[in-house]
């Protein structure tokens, strides 16, 4: 694998990332996941969602890399049902939120920040949409007279899940820092995260 790494042209490395770049910054589903969590559990919470949807575009990089992607556009149904999964996991989020009554001074222990990293890992792994941009994405930068693709998706894979994990991490930190001076209106908060991730599931349910 280092041999296939060294072997990648650096402008592949360069134009990857720069395109990566503005992924990140363009506001979308794991961004406004990242905010929500933030806001409403703190900075850890906000830095663990993060890394549950680095850890679920991960997934979908080895998923892509086994050819198994193209499960989801060969068969409609198999979309349609991730599609709704996870669509039905952010309403479930969304109540969750909104009926906690959780003292916030409680809720920035060891469990809250497992349920993010949980949260993060499930709402990304069940956006079919993710996997089709992964499938869609990664083969553009890969070069068959380099070695095999699937080593080269893998492995560009990699940098767009950790460079992912570094952007929404302090994405994640800076949402927690602002709900840390907003204690007092944590219930709002609340309430604005249950907006966020009912939002985020009929936008995925719909599209």
């Amino acid at each position: 694998m280092l041999e296939l790494a060294a072997a990648i042209p650096p402008l592949t490395y360069i134009t990857l990332m720069g395109a990566a770049l503005l992924l990140y910054i363009t506001p979308g589903a794991d961004m406004m996941f990242t905010l929500a969590s933030g806001l409403r559990g703190g900075a850890r919470s906000g830095i663990a969602a993060a890394a549950g949807i680095g850890f679920g575009v991960m997934g979908h990089v080895l998923i892509a890399a086994a050819g198994l992607a193209v499960l989801l556009v060969t068969y409609p149904i198999a979309y349609d049902v991730l599609r709704y999964a996870g669509a039905a996991y952010l309403l479930w989020l969304a109540w969750h939120s909104w009926t906690d009554t959780t003292d916030p001074a409680r809720r920035h222990g060891r469990g809250d920040t497992w349920r993010a990293l949980r949260r993060g890992f499930l709402t990304n792994i069940l956006n079919p949409k993710v996997g089709l941009f992964v499938l869609a994405f990664l083969p553009q930068f890969a070069d068959p007279t380099i070695g095999p693709i699937w080593q080269q998706i893998l492995l560009l894979g990699t940098l767009l899940a950790l460079g992912e994990l570094a952007a929404y991490c302090l994405l994640g930190a800076f949402a927690g820092f602002l709900a840390s001076r907003l204690t007092r209106a944590s219930r709002r908060l609340n309430k604005a995260a249950a907006l966020v991730f009912g939002g985020l599931a009929l936008r995925l349910a719909l599209d």
